[in-house]
């Protein structure tokens, strides 16, 4: 089900632009946040995907599949953080899983930004409004560690590396089955669903690079302990790949459902275990890392 749908009758919205239409009626979102939607197919009209520039109609239909914020102002909460450095620029975190990274419809208190803003107030303004400081990040259920901005020159310059893929993230994650060779790369373009807004896939009609490496660290039974390297930052790009793959994160409810498991996870089974990146100010190369989470560890000995 889309997060919000729209009737267009005589009265509002006939002959209007498609990104116009929804910058005035969500009035949180800018005109071009709607056109970055729009182009990756996460906003149809009658069920198809049309361009911005699209002129609607009378009985038009226009589905919106995002997160729509709600009106209230990111507000600071006393919330527990690991924080494993910061300075003048950065902060490095090791997020806990089940922790949101930053707000969104649903979601507007306990996520990461509301933590960060209690401790550093002075990320409100660095970057994006609704999601300060943030450059980078990791699933909800995903645990690990996480570098923010903490000035806007290191937000600029941060963004920068992880586009030019000058970033180096290392990950564990635990998959079904056993892959047929020791190491590997993924490299298949991934894009949003055709059908469905809030996925990804490399079924898309607007595939972008991705590529993933891989290597196997432990063998179980039903299941193999990988250490994943992503070359690129797609959204859900590891789950995706992996799924396409045919061999889901154990615990992927969302890629990896049609698996009918014996073992019950509490959640996904992903950790981010090592970032580096050059700092934006000194230009020193730092390295930082997060062990294992103790439920995560608990789950690899049940299959030891």
């Amino acid at each position: 089900m889309p997060e919000k749908e729209f009737g267009i009758t005589l009265q509002s919205g006939v002959g209007e632009r498609l990104d116009i239409y929804l910058a005035r009626r969500i009035q949180d979102l800018t005109r071009s946040q709607f056109q970055r939607f729009i182009d990756r197919g996460q906003i149809r009209v009658n069920g198809a995907q049309k361009k911005s520039s699209y002129k609607l109609r009378e009985g038009d239909r226009v589905d919106v599949d995002i997160e729509i914020p709600e009106t209230t102002g990111l507000q600071p909460e006393n919330i527990p953080l690991k924080i494993l450095h910061a300075d003048e620029d950065i902060i490095v975190i090791d997020k806990a899983a089940g922790m949101i990274v930053h707000p969104g419809a649903g979601a507007r208190t306990g996520t990461l930004v509301n933590a960060l803003l209690y401790r550093f107030p002075e990320i409100r303004g660095v970057g994006a409004e609704e999601r300060p400081g943030i450059v980078h990040r990791l699933d909800k259920e995903t645990s690990g560690v996480m570098a923010v901005a903490r000035s806007q020159r290191a937000y600029l310059e941060l963004q920068r590396q992880f586009k030019a893929r000058e970033t180096k993230k290392v990950y564990l994650a635990l998959v079904w089955g056993h892959l047929p060779a020791s190491q590997g790369r993924f490299d298949w373009p991934i894009g949003r669903h055709v059908k469905h807004g809030q996925r990804m896939s490399i079924k898309t009609i607007k595939p972008r690079a991705a590529v993933t490496e891989y290597r196997i660290q432990k063998e179980y039974k039903d299941f193999s302990l990988l250490e994943i390297r992503p070359i690129t930052g797609r959204t859900h790009q590891i789950r995706v790949h992996l799924s396409a793959a045919g061999h889901p994160l154990a615990g992927d409810r969302r890629y990896g459902a049609s698996r009918q498991p014996r073992y019950k996870f509490p959640r996904l089974f992903l950790h981010a275990q090592r970032l580096a990146f050059r700092h934006p100010a000194s230009g020193e190369m730092l390295e930082f890392s997060s062990p294992l989470p103790d439920d995560l560890k608990s789950l690899l000995s049940i299959f030891s």
